[in-house]
């Protein structure tokens, strides 16, 4: 009897990974079912934590997605040969996780049905409609890009194509960051630096993400990155991720600043039990500091502590958007500073809030939605970056 050959594994596993992907995409669409036939009264959330999990989900994939645009638009925009060869997996990866992330989006707010009424009933003074023509566009020209880079008689396009998409990828993470500095109703928000700090976060995060996708299509294709390629690279992940970590520090002292935001301060970073936890631990020290000791202390920087360094770096993410969303919304707002004001329903205490294993089913369905798209798209169109000839540039 014959042993099977190398391709015959990889083509089964290839087969199991997309029905496993798909069978969590499923398991999150009943979650969804279940939670618009019984409301969101078996959900965590409440009526003060009215964006649970599922939001900390959405925004991470559709930061990193513009994020992740940014090794394209160093190789069209910039001129960078090395990110040029990059930029269709780039481009792919931004498309997944933009459709992962607004399938969360739109399915955990209720009533994903009436979509259509947000898409044809435009109110140009309300943020999320802005966010609609963003997330529209987004879409469209990410496709348009990637049909200049892969079709040979529109290369001569990709360049004002990819001009495009980096000015939009800018415009739509401000827009993201706006949906948070508007939003005067929680203590957490309402910050002019929310948006510039999305953006650099987007930095950090799409390339974390761009690292572990490329590591694995290498090492399932049995190729090894070029070591000068890896080296430039990984230093550019420590800048981006030196210049999230200020950003987050900037926020968090701008708020210290403010008598009326210390009370807020002190519950995230010191008292809040979880959150100070998830702050500190998961986003400081895992999300940034070892990272950036993968990457920089002498004897590491190889591509496994690179991938360790990207997935730490996710994870981080996630902690602190935990953080953020989660935490802005269970501190009380200080509608009367200097007064305690009570009532009946709740007000000036602070909200609890445990998520449902349907919001974590949800989650993982539009991570699940992505990983399903890019594996796919990788199998199908020749996504894998060239490098023979870019090592010097």
């Amino acid at each position: 009897m014959s042993a099977h050959p190398p391709m015959y594994f990889k083509n089964r596993l290839y087969y199991l990974l997309i029905a496993a992907g798909g069978l969590v995409a499923l398991a999150g669409l009943y979650a969804v079912h279940l939670m618009e036939d019984h409301g969101h009264v078996i959900t965590g959330m409440n009526n003060q934590v009215v964006w649970g999990i599922p939001h900390v989900f959405a925004i991470f994939m559709i930061v990193a997605a513009s994020g992740v645009l940014n090794v394209a638009s160093i190789g069209s925009v910039f001129g960078k040969t090395l990110y040029k060869a990059r930029a269709p997996l780039a481009s792919l990866l931004s498309i997944a996780m933009l459709a992962g992330g607004l399938s969360v989006l739109m399915l955990d707010l209720g009533r994903p049905d009436r979509v259509i009424v947000a898409a044809t009933n435009t109110n140009l003074t309300s943020v999320f409609a802005w966010n609609v023509v963003l997330y529209s566009g987004m879409f469209a020209l990410v496709a348009v890009y990637l049909w200049t880079m892969m079709e040979r008689r529109m290369n001569r396009w990709t360049k004002p194509a990819g001009f495009a998409v980096f000015a939009w990828r800018f415009i739509l993470t401000t827009g993201t960051g706006l949906i948070f500095a508007f939003l005067t109703a929680r203590q957490a928000y309402g910050s002019a630096l929310l948006p510039p700090m999305f953006i650099v976060l987007s930095f950090a995060w799409g390339l974390a993400v761009f690292h572990l996708v490329q590591t694995i299509l290498y090492a399932w294709n049995e190729k090894i990155l070029d070591p000068a390629i890896m080296q430039r690279k990984k230093n550019l992940l420590g800048v981006f991720i030196v210049g999230s970590l200020y950003m987050v520090v900037i926020y968090h002292l701008t708020n210290l600043y403010f008598a009326q935001q210390i009370g807020f301060q002190r519950f995230i970073l010191r008292d809040g039990g979880v959150y100070p936890q998830l702050f500190w631990w998961g986003y400081v020290v895992l999300g940034n500091i070892l990272p950036l000791v993968l990457i920089y202390w002498p004897g590491l920087g190889r591509t496994r502590c690179i991938f360790s360094a990207s997935l730490l770096v996710v994870l981080g993410a996630f902690a602190l958007l935990y953080v953020f969303i989660i935490g802005g919304q269970v501190f009380p707002l200080d509608i009367f500073p200097g007064y305690e004001a009570s009532s009946s329903f709740g007000d000036g205490q602070i909200a609890s809030y445990t998520p449902s294993l349907h919001e974590i089913l949800l989650g993982f369905g539009g991570l699940a939605i992505a990983f399903i798209t890019t594996t796919v798209s990788v199998r199908v169109l020749n996504f894998m970056p060239q490098d023979k000839h870019y090592i010097t540039d």
